[in-house]
Parts: C-alpha cells; sequence; structure tokens
C-alpha cells in the first residue's frame, strides 16, 4: 500500500466514523418513529459549540464535555416534548417539516447565543502526528476512532442486554405490539430524541478540534449522516456505521485522486445511486406493501 493511499484511509476513516456516529442518531429516531430528524445535524453544532463556550468559560475539558453532551440531550428532548408530541398522531411527512423547522430555528438561536465566527477546541492529548504505515495521523483522529468504536460496543450492549434497550427494539419492530405487552412507546420515542442528540454532540466535540465548529457546521455533517444511513440502510444501526465508514473513505478517495472540488457533491451522488439502484440500502430490510 502507498503511503498516499494509507494517508487518504486514515482521513476517510475518521471523517467516515463522524458520518457514523451521526447516521446512528437518525436511525435510533427512525426505528423509533419512522421520522427523519433533519435537526440532527444542530445537535452536532451544539454539541461543538457548547464545549468551546465551556473551555473558554474556564471549565476543564474533562467537565465540559460532558455538560455540553447533556446540553444537546436537553435540546433533543425538548424538541420531542415541545414540538414532535403535540403533533403525534399527524402524517410523517408534516413531522420531518417540524424537524426541518427546528433545525432552522436552532441555527438561528445558535448565531444569538454564541456568534457567525469559526472556533476551535483545543485537542484531547497534543497535536503531534503520528506516523503509521507511511502516513501520519493526529492523537484526536485516534480519539475519534477509539470514541466511536467504544460507542457502537456500547450501544450493542444497551440494545442487546437491558431492558429500556430492548423497549426501543421491541417499539421499532411493532409499536402496537410493544404498546399492548406494557411498553411506555412514548417514553421510547422521547429517549430516542435525547440519545441521537448526545450521540450528535459528541460527533461535534470529537472533530471540533480537527475542523473547527460553527453555527452552521451542522448542515453538511446532518445532510452526510443522513447519506451514511441511506447507504446502510435507513433505521440499521450496522448500516449506519458501515455506511459512514464507506462514505467517509469514498469521499476522501474522491477528494485525493479526482478532485476536492467535488467532495461534498459525492455523498448526494450516493444518496441519489441508492435510492435509484438500492432503496434499502446495504443493511436495510426489503420491504412490501399490498395495495
Amino acid at each position: 500500500m502507498s503511503a498516499q493511499l494509507a494517508q487518504y484511509l486514515l482521513s476517510g476513516l475518521t471523517v467516515g466514523a463522524i458520518y457514523a456516529l451521526v447516521a446512528l442518531g437518525f436511525a435510533i429516531i427512525y426505528n423509533a418513529s419512522h421520522v427523519i430528524n433533519f435537526a440532527q445535524g444542530e445537535f452536532v453544532m451544539i454539541g461543538g459549540m457548547a464545549s468551546v463556550s465551556l473551555a473558554h468559560a474556564g471549565l476543564p475539558l474533562l467537565l465540559a464535555i460532558p455538560v455540553a453532551v447533556l446540553a444537546a440531550a436537553a435540546v433533543g428532548l425538548a424538541l420531542e416534548k415541545f414540538a414532535v408530541e403535540p403533533a403525534r398522531g399527524a402524517s410523517v411527512v408534516t413531522l420531518i417539516i417540524i424537524t426541518i423547522g427546528a433545525s432552522i430555528l436552532l441555527r438561528g438561536l445558535a448565531t444569538l447565543v454564541w456568534d457567525k465566527n469559526l472556533h476551535s477546541l483545543q485537542p484531547f492529548s497534543g497535536d503531534q502526528p503520528i506516523a503509521l504505515a507511511g502516513a501520519t495521523i493526529l492523537p484526536q483522529s485516534l480519539w475519534v476512532l477509539g470514541v466511536t468504536l467504544a460507542i457502537v460496543l456500547l450501544l450493542g450492549w444497551f440494545f442487546g442486554r437491558t431492558l429500556t434497550g430492548k423497549a426501543m427494539l421491541a417499539t421499532s419492530h411493532n409499536p402496537l405490539a410493544a404498546q399492548l405487552c406494557g411498553i411506555n412507546t412514548r417514553f421510547v420515542l422521547l429517549l430516542s430524541f435525547g440519545l441521537s442528540a448526545a450521540l450528535g454532540a459528541i460527533a461535534g466535540i470529537l472533530i471540533a478540534p480537527i475542523t473547527l465548529t460553527s453555527w452552521d457546521v451542522g448542515v453538511m455533517l446532518g445532510l452526510k449522516g443522513f447519506a451514511a444511513a441511506i447507504l446502510g440502510g435507513l433505521g440499521s444501526g450496522a448500516g449506519a456505521v458501515v455506511g459512514g465508514l464507506v462514505l467517509g473513505i469514498v469521499e476522501s478517495l474522491g477528494a485525493g485522486y479526482v478532485s476536492s472540488a467535488y467532495k461534498d457533491a459525492i455523498a448526494f451522488v450516493i444518496i441519489l445511486a441508492v435510492l435509484f439502484f438500492m432503496p434499502s440500502g446495504l443493511f436495510g430490510k426489503k420491504s412490501a406493501e399490498r395495495v
């Protein structure tokens, strides 16, 4: 493997891990409500901006990060409680429009709470590049990959071993049957918004030392996370992770070997290709509807 290819692959894995976390947020909410939450990118922005502002206020990074994640989770809970829940029973399209409106509102509020400038967050463990397979990788990239792996394993344990996780899985498979079994599906929906917001915030915090953060950083990250979720199969947790990593690597290789000018367009080309040729994605369930 050439050093150049190794560099592109390492860069692709790093950004792909971020896309995977955002895509997981989409998958969790989609499973709970069959709604695509287009405010997911704003949770990424809130995590990054809140951690930066808390760190600049003098809070140690070890304390600023969990507080920022909790703040984003609180916003996610508020979004479900005050915007999605009152519209319960509305069509899926109406709920999607509500999340788009929430996305615009959160970006507007971000400019009032913070500003429109780019902000940096200090790396977790220095910024001295590490040589690996002829390429170099930043210590922060190792944090991105390590934390993403830990979260995937933790979510696997949560959904497979805990009663709450199993209740969320049951609700995703059949909400009515879950409700008849005594599962509080309204609580499951509330929890799914809080959990997906926390995942988005963690993604925003992890990537902030590498790419900087700002009030509108969530727009593109949200769209690319959505592309990763579509690629993997909307609603599939494993698909979200694989889709994110594949998208990150393809994007990095495309920027390196073709042109960086087309980097952002790759995600949208992938969305169109998947919708045309593989609507259920890599891991999505094929469904048939009787008419």
